[in-house]
């Protein structure tokens, strides 16, 4: 199960700077491609607003 980013996310880019399989990407509230995640949960780590969890 991929990693979501819920409507919390400020949008800081702090996530897409640290994951590692380039998943995520920028726009008004992030996204999380499902198909590209590696359930790694280092974006979830990082999110400053708490914004990413387990879909």
């Amino acid at each position: 199960m991929a990693y979501v980013i819920s409507s919390d996310c400020i949008a800081c880019g702090t996530c897409i700077d640290e994951c590692p399989s380039e998943a995520i990407s920028a726009g008004d509230i992030y996204s999380i491609n499902p198909d590209a995640c590696t359930e790694c949960g280092t974006c979830a780590d990082v999110c400053p607003n708490e914004a990413i969890s387990l879909g």
